[in-house]
């Protein structure tokens, strides 16, 4: 059975070495991990699209106060227009550049007001650091992809010694 690609396979004549099966995890483990976040970029940038069609098909607007800005999320308080004040516990879809105290414009969605965004802003801002993410993953995981495959190669061609 042929796992990582032509002339990897192994041999019926010889076994598997311990360092040929370790190389050979090595490259499905880089190979594995370079391939989930690539998946989990692409995700994202589906389900912030996902999110302003959304907010779009639903749509209401509100002036909002920032409450708390940290690392992984920036906590906002609005009111809509039928005077229930909202503060959705995962913070507001593209927070850059705010600060705490400031008044900013957001769209929301008013079938869930949980699902708010910063007014104007759109999932076009997720392609900036997802491409930059996945071009480094990509910049690393491939030599490294290079290098295993080119040494189980080596491995596998070279006589067996008896």
């Amino acid at each position: 059975m042929n796992i990582v690609g032509p002339g990897l396979a192994r041999t019926a004549q010889a076994p598997e070495s311990r360092r040929d099966h370790a190389l050979r995890l090595g490259f499905l483990g880089v190979l594995g991990v370079a391939s989930v976040i690539t998946l989990l970029g692409v995700v994202l940038v589906l389900g912030a699209f996902r999110n302003d069609q959304v907010i779009a098909e639903h749509h209401g607007t509100a002036t909002a106060l920032v409450e708390q800005t940290t690392f992984d999320r920036t906590l906002i308080r609005y009111e809509t227009p039928d005077g229930v004040s909202h503060s959705p516990e995962n913070g507001v879809l593209y927070p850059d550049g705010l600060s705490e105290g400031q008044l900013v414009r957001i769209e929301y969605d008013t079938t869930d007001p949980a699902l708010a965004k910063v007014a104007e802003r759109t999932w076009l801002l997720t392609l900036l650091p997802v491409t930059t993410t996945l071009l480094f993953t990509w910049l690393v995981a491939a030599p490294l992809l290079w290098g295993l495959r080119s040494r189980l190669r080596a491995r596998t061609a070279a006589p067996v010694a008896a």
